[in-house]
């Protein structure tokens, strides 16, 4: 009995021993810390089963920050960039301790993540290109990138995988997309997705918009149905968006079109008609049916556009469904087209995609370079305009437009595009030769979601007081259309040089607490019931020394960051305020948030081919006179 006693006692013992050794050398706390902070480069399924958080965790804000600060130090590593490169990166450095301390936006550790690889890609290709003597294959190459206009005809039948249409540099807005097909088969369901760049380590990319055609229903209903949602390797599925509608649901509005079709689904009355003879004929009676746009054996034409708010699904030429935009997953992200499922394909063309001008065919090329900052000298404005990585067409328009104005080009004023890097790198490739072309654009170390706006705005101030002295510094979107001299003159008029902020004033205005809503701000974010007064995104101006605070709290990790870049800049005047700031608040009605109307300062919302018109009837009629009807 003894015997048995002491080897069961030596045989615990040792694996107590055993045991504590493996603790000490790698703790269970220590396994679970480093897993977070090695952000899943590899294999994602081994760091969700190594003791990982589930799939939609969320840090403490302690641990983020030291991730942070171990992924991004690749960012800051001082490169050897030429003359003409070196001036997009006069905001990078200088924005460090944001991206590294200010992470209580949305989405920053993600978008952090994933610039540093597209950076290090980037970077990688530069490097390449500068030791490749073969510079006519580079540019070949270079011009085939971005093409406006992809078609496969004769897709025919899908095999194993779905058909696969890759976007080589995303979507924007007014970009489409036309499928051509019969839903066939034993069911005749088939689905559509819109996928984005898988980070390295990644098995699947994320899923943009799903969009899945059931002819003969689900677990839900036996009737046919569209089923929209979202997919990511972090969220997994997002909600269901269902056409027709839950009898419990309201149609929600996307760019002032219904999410689903209120027709969809509802009872309509057909006749027969039944032909007795070549003279007479005798109609039958009244058959009912519920309408759905798709039929088993019957062509379709489907078209998805992409809007300023989500994506529209019209049918045969009928508007069926609206699907919004949701967080971190946009259509410049978007880069392939994935089709499967029981349908049988005619075609597949893909329209107004983003492309950038071949500088090489420009005649005036050099009146669209920016003019080189005064050495010295102080500026009366500096404008710092929001764009995304593949809106090339819009950049283009605004220097073809009211960049050309006379104060501009004169240096009085400057302006600079703020844009984030792209995940897919053949943008960034695109985006970083515009950049040493035109040397008008301020690279953001960060991938550019609309998550992560104020921090561009912090950028444009820190651009119009550090890099350049301004006496004012503008933001505005590159969808906008500016009136500089307007903007100029209203300063002279109003004469503060301090304390101003001038705009589309909004002194009564209360947080989205609606969940569905693009600009919902939760009690955490924001208690109170009301903000403090803000000025419209589409262009609001501040004096320098708003400007000069504003950089300063950021770099000393003081500033409070809010998601709503207009709002946050007037929550930040109003604490300066609260601080003995004399504040001039100058509301400017003239500033037209939606649209455009005769006499405007700024007109919002106008695409490549509007801002051309308005630049027009400048030149021509020495007026501010909309275009259209």
């Amino acid at each position: 009995m003894k015997k048995w006693y002491v080897g069961v006692l030596t045989t615990s013992l040792l694996m107590f021993l055993v045991l504590g050794y493996c603790v000490m050398r790698k703790p269970v706390k220590e396994s679970y810390v480093t897993s977070s902070l090695y952000f899943n480069m590899t294999n994602p399924l081994e760091w969700i089963n190594a003791m990982a958080p589930p799939a939609a965790h969320h840090p403490e804000s302690i641990t983020q920050v030291i991730s942070a600060e171990i992924v991004v130090s690749e960012l800051f590593i001082k490169r050897n960039l030429s003359a003409e490169e070196q001036p997009s990166l006069s905001t990078w450095y200088q924005l460090k301790r944001l991206t590294t301390h200010d992470l209580v936006l949305p989405n920053a550790i993600e978008a952090v993540k994933e610039a540093t690889v597209a950076w290090n890609n980037l970077m990688g290709a530069v490097e390449r290109e500068k030791l490749d003597t073969n510079d006519s294959s580079i540019k070949a190459g270079k011009q085939k990138q971005c093409p406006h206009f992809l078609s496969k005809t004769n897709a025919t039948e899908l095999d194993a995988s779905g058909f696969k249409l890759r976007l080589p540099c995303g979507l924007t807005q007014g970009s489409s997309i036309t499928i051509i097909g019969i839903p066939n088969g034993l069911l005749g369901n088939f689905r559509i997705d819109l996928t984005g760049e898988p980070l390295p380590g990644e098995p699947e990319p994320p899923v943009i918009l799903h969009y899945n055609v059931r002819l003969h229903g689900d677990k839900i209903t036996e009737d046919p149905v569209i089923v929209q949602n979202t997919w990511t390797i972090a969220r997994d599925w997002g909600e269901e968006e269902r056409c027709p509608l839950p009898s419990d649901e309201k149609s929600k509005k996307v760019d002032e079109l219904d999410q689903c079709n209120e027709m969809v689904g509802n009872v309509m009355a057909t006749r027969h008609v039944i032909a007795t003879n070549k003279s007479s004929m005798v109609q039958g009676r009244a058959k009912s049916r519920k309408y759905f746009p798709f039929k088993q054996g019957y062509l379709s034409v489907a078209t998805l556009r992409v809007g300023s708010e989500g994506i529209q699904m019209t049918v045969d030429g009928r508007h069926i469904t609206s699907f919004a935009f949701r967080e971190t997953l946009e259509p410049w992200l978007i880069s392939e087209v994935r089709i499967s499922g029981d349908i049988k394909l005619i075609s597949v063309v893909a329209s107004g995609l983003p492309t950038s001008e071949d500088s090489e065919h420009i005649n005036d090329l050099e009146a669209l370079k920016a003019v080189p900052l005064p050495p010295r000298k102080r500026l009366d404005l500096f404008i710092g305009v929001f764009s995304t990585t593949n809106n090339f067409k819009r950049r283009m328009a605004v220097r073809r437009t009211w960049m050309q104005y006379d104060a501009v080009r004169s240096g009085q004023v400057a302006v600079r595009f703020f844009v984030g890097l792209h995940k897919n790198q053949m943008v960034n490739e695109e985006l970083w030769n515009e950049a040493r072309t035109y040397r008008d654009i301020q690279l953001m170390p960060f991938v550019d979601y609309y998550s992560l706006i104020t921090w561009k705005t912090i950028a444009i101030c820190v651009f119009g007081t550090e890099v350049v002295s301004a006496k004012f510094v503008m933001k505005t979107d590159d969808d906008a259309f500016v009136r500089v001299d307007e903007i100029l003159s209203s300063m002279e008029r109003i004469n503060v040089t301090r304390g101003l902020l001038y705009g589309l004033i909004n002194t009564d205005s209360h947080p989205h607490r609606s969940p569905d809503s693009k600009w919902f701000i939760s009690p955490e974010e924001w208690p109170e019931e009301t903000y403090p007064p803000w000025a419209h995104g589409p262009g609001y101006v501040v004096s320098s020394d708003i400007a000069k605070m504003i950089s300063s709290k950021q770099r000393k990790g003081r500033l409070k960051m809010f998601k709503l870049e207009d709002v946050a800049m007037g929550i930040w005047i109003s604490e300066m305020k609260k601080n003995g700031l004399e504040v001039k608040y100058e509301k400017e009605e003239r500033i037209f948030n939606e649209g455009c109307r005769d006499g405007y300062v700024i007109a919002h919302y106008q695409g490549p081919r509007e801002m051309l018109c308005l630049w027009q009837k400048i030149e021509e009629k020495k007026r501010a006179l909309c275009c259209g009807d």
